[in-house]
Order: C-alpha cells, then sequence, then structure tokens
C-alpha cells in the first residue's frame, strides 16, 4: 500500500476540521459535590499500629502475588514505598514527636473528581455512586495519562506483562461493597485506624475527634477539599507535609484544571485513526520495500556463491585432471622403466649363456 505524504497531511486536516466542533467528554468545569451517599473510608493515622494486616488483606482479596518481603517482616516500612500493579496499598512509617513512630497508609483517595478520570478519553476510569474509581480495562487503550495526571502518584502500569497490560490501583472494594461487605482493608484492622461508612458521616466522626483531642490531632482533614475532597480522609496528630502528604494540591478538582488541555481530546480521538492508518500504510510500505531489498540481496548472495561454487568446481576438477595426467605419465614412466630394466636383465642373461655355447662347438669339430 502506497501513501504519499501529501495525502496522508490531506487525510489528517479533513478528520482535525471534522473534529474541530465536538466537545470533551473527559473535561468539564462543573463542580461535582459527590453522590449523597456515596461511602469512604477514614484513616486514623493516630490508632495505626504499622502491623502490615491491610496490606496481606489487599494482596488475599484482589488477589495479588505474594510480595518478596513477608507481610509479617515490619523492617520495610521504614523505607518510602509506593503502590505498584502488585501492591494497591502500603504503609509507610515516618518519625513523629518525641520519637515515636507514625504509621500511614497509602492506596487510590478515590477522588470525588478523580484526575484519572478527567484526562482518559476513551472513560476507562469513571466515579461510582458507592465512592470508588473503577477502571475498564477493555476500554484502555494504554495512554497512561491517567498516571501523569493523578497528583498522588497511584496509578501504575503492568510493564512485565507484555500481551495485555493494565492500569493498577486501589479499587476500593468496589465488588466487595457492592455486596454488603467492607473493604478487605478495613476488616482486617486490628485497631480499628481504618472505619468505612458515608462520607457524610465520617466526616462527623473526624470533627468530634479533633474537638474532644484536640491536643491529639491537628485540625484538619486531608481529603475533605483537597482536589475538590477525596473519599479516602485522613486524621493525623502531625503536620499532614510531615508524614509525607501533600499540601499544595488547593481544593480545586481536577476536571476544572484540565478543561483547557482536554478541549483538544476530541481532535485527537479523530485524528487516532487517520494517524494509525497512516502510520500503518507507512510501515507496510517499508516493510515491502526491505523484503525487496532482502529479496534482492539473498537473490545476490545466491549469485554470487553459486558463482563462487562454480569457480571452486572447476579449480577441483583442473586440480584432478592435472594429478591424474601426473599419475598416468608417472604410471608409463615406471612401466617404461621396469621394461627396461627387464631388457637389460635379459640381455645380460643371454650374453652370460652364449660362451658356453660356443666352446662345445668347437670341441666337437
Amino acid at each position: 500500500m502506497s501513501l504519499s505524504r501529501r495525502k496522508f497531511l490531506g487525510w489528517i486536516g479533513a478528520a482535525g476540521m471534522t473534529a474541530a466542533g465536538s466537545k470533551a467528554s473527559a473535561a468539564t468545569t462543573h463542580h461535582f459535590e459527590g453522590y449523597p451517599d456515596s461511602m469512604a473510608v477514614l484513616h486514623d493515622t493516630t490508632l495505626c499500629i504499622g502491623c502490615r494486616r491491610c496490606e496481606a488483606a489487599c494482596n488475599a482479596v484482589n488477589e495479588l502475588p505474594a510480595p518478596e518481603v513477608p507481610f509479617t517482616d515490619l523492617t520495610v516500612l521504614t523505607n518510602r514505598r509506593r503502590t505498584t500493579s502488585k501492591a494497591y496499598t502500603v504503609v509507610n512509617q515516618k518519625p513523629g514527636k518525641g520519637g515515636r513512630p507514625i504509621f500511614v497508609k497509602n492506596q487510590c483517595n478515590h477522588c470525588l473528581e478523580p484526575a484519572c478520570a478527567s484526562v482518559c478519553f476513551v472513560q476507562a476510569f469513571k466515579k461510582t455512586k458507592e465512592g470508588a474509581v473503577v477502571y475498564d480495562a477493555s476500554v484502555c487503550v494504554g495512554c497512561r495519562y491517567c498516571m501523569v495526571a493523578c497528583p498522588f502518584e497511584i496509578p501504575t502500569y503492568e510493564y512485565d506483562n507484555a500481551f495485555s497490560p493494565k492500569v493498577m490501583k486501589c479499587t476500593m472494594c468496589h465488588p466487595r461493597v457492592l455486596e454488603g461487605k467492607l473493604p478487605g482493608c478495613v476488616e482486617s484492622c486490628p485497631t480499628e485506624a481504618l472505619v468505612f461508612g458515608r462520607r457524610d458521616d465520617l466526616l462527623k466522626i473526624a470533627r468530634q475527634r479533633i474537638v474532644r483531642r484536640p491536643e491529639k490531632y491537628v485540625d484538619h482533614i486531608y481529603g475533605e477539599r483537597e482536589m475538590g475532597g477525596t473519599s479516602w480522609l485522613y486524621l493525623s496528630g502531625e503536620p499532614f507535609d510531615a508524614i509525607g502528604m501533600r499540601m499544595d494540591l488547593g481544593v480545586t478538582p481536577a476536571p476544572e484544571l484540565t478543561a483547557g488541555a482536554l478541549g483538544a481530546v476530541p481532535m485527537v480521538v479523530g485524528l487516532w485513526p487517520v494517524l494509525l492508518t497512516g502510520i500503518y500504510a507507512m510501515s507496510k510500505r517499508k516493510e515491502k520495500i526491505a523484503a525487496e531489498e532482502k529479496a534482492q540481496a539473498v537473490a545476490a548472495a545466491l549469485a554470487e556463491a553459486g558463482e563462487q561454487a562454480a569457480a571452486r568446481l572447476d579449480a577441483t576438477m583442473e586440480k584432478a585432471k592435472q594429478e591424474k595426467t601426473a599419475a598416468v605419465e608417472k604410471a608409463v614412466k615406471e612401466a617404461l622403466a621396469a621394461d627396461a630394466k627387464a631388457r637389460a636383465v635379459a640381455e645380460i642373461q643371454g650374453a652370460a649363456q652364449a660362451p658356453e655355447g660356443a666352446a662345445g662347438d668347437e670341441k666337437d669339430e
């Protein structure tokens, strides 16, 4: 298939004109306050003991591979870890007042208006009314814009899965929640450092704890307003930036920040098939040219090899002929020499017998 550069650019221009009037479904400037009965999780870091049981439960519920370091080994807590495609949640240890360690659980925060969903032009991510941000691998094109957009650095990619890689992250155990069960990590927590319930109720519980124990808690519920709010809420006895939480996010939801940039997404989507078609056509043309060049090279190599083989055969036959001629000549010479030698011996023997015969003749006379 042959495709000229002018024709290819013409296709792009036509597709651009067609898509120019479309709107970006992923981008919006409407502030979403969340579903009325949306669920959430409250993580009270002052109650967390760093036992890693939440990690083990998450691993079991999501059928993830066993970690290199067993869950019973708590030495990993002092290393700064982030979520991976094989670990949807991790607990990190931070130093607190008086040397007391603080343990912070990290996972997808399930934003009310998720940045991952706002940049996904195929809508592989969506916010559910139950509170979880879920992912549909069947429509994902693997662009990984979600990984770049997430301010919490949560989504990860299955780089070691060559055939069907997916974006991996915490699901807030959405299938379990639909069955009326608790998220695995919440169910396994022995100190109730994790509490699951309606987001509005959890905010009230968090405010009550702050009011009752002002000396224990920082007067801030992390996730109430950050990036427009999240479904994972935090309480802490230390400033949140001291325990590794971002405090520079502001309260503006991600879609409002990405609306301008994503206005061009429909054009990109419209150009995508054209671009892929052009790339495919050019790649096929290159493959055809490469195949022809390879065939010519193989033919030339075979011809050269044939000529070399013929030359070697001629040389071998000539050498054999010369060797045969030499052998014949040698055999003739040896035969002639043997014949001459035999004649000489015969003459000597004849000469030796001649005098004796002559003497007998004379005696008879």
